[in-house]
């Protein structure tokens, strides 16, 4: 029987392995072409000023509507949490879900209207729809038994293999086929995308959470989780991790396209990077049982600034697509170890609370990191860009050893 009666967690897994694939294929194609769209929509002649900023183009914004998208889902991350701890994991995704599709509507609707502002509104919108999704990594682990929750996490991360491979095909064959308005097809697929998750959603199987009475015990204080090492190198790996490879993927596009490259080249290394986020995914979980998730964690960092010392060696194709690739494998480290020592880390009252609060502070440092990485590489170029990441990384790395042999100098004493 492929779904043991009673035991719901391969049914799970495979059905949020699908839904993250359809929503991932969603992001992918997000991500490949809002900072080209935001290009697009922008109007050199419109100028801004700020106080210490100064004066600037309504170009140099290009890149907002991807930072609102980051910013949209560290607002939502809690609220989705909790929302989910009340109506349960399947009534909480399909309303993510939905409110997708509307935001991909409003997106194309601004497409043809040519508002960019509009445009940043609906990229707001794509983020809470994103905090909702990205759950599904810490959905699986509900009903998984602690010796399957490393693998569980890891393989419901393949289904994005998939967002690697289709993504950017459809935003190539999707960019002009409402021409001459730009961009307006990749955001009708991705309303479709959304509407297909829906549907995958239905047949997942997670028990809602009791509800809580008065004066149940909520667990430990946000204090006290920040002062646990296990908490703040989870949440330092998903930061750091998920926040440098935002930058790298947010300014390759534009990059390859000052740099001479065509489209067609923007979005094959989009799709290789991607492919290397999620392909690592079939193994990560048994490197992680075998080996730590702290080391795995550290082996991503390096890999991080492998892709800075490619960078360094020039502009041609073959360094952008192999930089991204191995910024892909060293997110995938990264992030699923980090998630995972969040899921083991987390007790069953404390965690709505916990994943909320992850992926708040992940997605606010990927929000700033995301308009960093635009406004550098108009400013300054692909190379200020290139080595920006290599301070937060080293630093990261810095603080999981530290903060890791403090814990196994306090497991003795336990």
């Amino acid at each position: 029987m492929l779904f043991p009666k009673g035991d719901p967690t391969i049914r799970n897994t495979m059905l949020l392995c699908a839904s993250l694939a359809v929503s991932n294929t969603g992001a992918v194609l997000i991500m490949t072409v809002t900072a080209l769209a935001g290009a697009y929509l922008a109007r050199p002649e419109v100028m801004y000023s700020l106080p210490l900023i100064g004066t600037f183009s309504e170009r140099a914004l290009s890149t907002l509507a991807l930072s609102m998208q980051f910013i949209g889902t560290m607002m939502a991350a809690p609220p989705a949490a909790l929302l989910m701890a009340r109506i349960g994991r399947r009534a909480g995704f399909s309303v993510g879900q939905l409110i997708g599709f509307g935001a991909a509507g409003l997106a194309t609707y601004a497409l043809f209207d040519q508002n960019f502002w509009l445009f940043v509104v609906a990229g707001f919108l794509i983020g809470f729809h994103n905090a909702f999704w990205q759950q599904f990594r810490f959905a699986v682990a509900d009903t998984a038994s602690p010796e399957f929750k490393p693998k569980a996490v890891s393989y419901v991360m393949i289904g994005p293999l998939v967002a690697g491979i289709f993504g950017p095909e459809i935003a190539k064959h999707t960019r002009d086929i409402f021409a001459p308005v730009l961009f307006a097809g990749a955001y009708i697929s991705v309303a479709m995308l959304a509407l297909m998750a829906v549907a995958v959603l239905q047949f997942i199987r997670i028990p809602t959470p009791p509800k809580r009475k008065k004066g149940d015990s909520t667990g430990r204080s946000f204090k006290q989780l920040a002062q646990d090492p296990k908490f703040v190198i989870a949440v330092l790996a998903g930061m750091v991790g998920y926040s440098s490879m935002s930058f790298m993927m947010t300014a390759t596009p534009l990059a390859m396209i000052d740099c001479g490259h065509l489209f067609d080249d923007a979005a094959f290394v989009i799709q290789g990077h991607v492919i290397a986020m999620f392909a690592p995914s079939f193994f990560t979980g048994s490197l992680i049982a075998r080996y730590s998730a702290p080391r795995i964690i550290l082996v991503g960092a390096g890999l991080y600034l492998g892709s800075v010392v490619i960078n360094m060696t020039g502009i041609d194709m073959i360094q952008f697509f192999s930089s991204l690739v191995l910024v892909g494998v060293g997110w995938n480290f990264m992030f699923v170890g980090g998630t995972t020592m969040l899921t083991e880390f987390a007790t069953p009252e404390e965690r709505a609370k916990v994943q909320g609060v992850n992926d708040l502070l992940v997605f606010g440092a990927v929000s700033i990191a995301s308009f960093l990485s635009g406004a550098l590489q108009q400013a300054y170029g692909w190379g200020t860009v290139a080595l920006s990441i290599t301070g937060p990384i080293i630093v990261a790395a810095a603080c999981v050893i530290v903060l890791q042999g403090r814990i196994n100098r306090a497991q003795p004493a336990e």
